[in-house]
């Protein structure tokens, strides 16, 4: 996994910490990415392997993708989403991830179709 979303994971978690309310930690989570993919054909079957991994995994997550169509500069490009029951749950799912060398193996080749313009978590309230 990334620098950036290793330091992103553990911002939110540490967030989480702090804030010290059951909700937050009981909340689901969503992790929203936008790309850019200039085969999205490709992407969509990279992401089918991830659902893969993931239920190999065992990790309790949806994995959406979307295209946007009213969203400004935006409009055309791809939004994916990672929907977890919970921060604790996106935790255990990025540690199992990491320590998965199919799942890295599969992370570092997915840089060759698609490049990261935006990448937030949010949770529910």
């Amino acid at each position: 996994m990334s620098k950036t979303v290793t330091s992103l994971i553990a911002t939110a978690l540490l967030a989480l910490a702090i804030s010290g309310t059951a909700a937050a930690a009981t909340g689901a989570c969503l992790r929203v990415i936008v790309v850019k993919a200039d085969n999205v054909t490709t992407y969509l079957h990279e992401l089918d392997k991830a659902r893969d991994m993931a239920k190999r995994l065992g990790l309790s997550i949806q994995i959406h993708a979307y295209r946007a169509t009213y969203a400004g500069a935006a409009t055309g490009e791809l939004v994916v989403t990672i929907e977890y029951p919970s921060f604790q749950a996106m935790a255990d799912a990025v540690a199992k991830q990491e320590s998965d060398k199919e799942f890295s193996a599969w992370l570092k080749g997915l840089d060759k179709v698609r490049t990261i313009t935006s990448d937030s978590l949010y949770r529910e309230l």
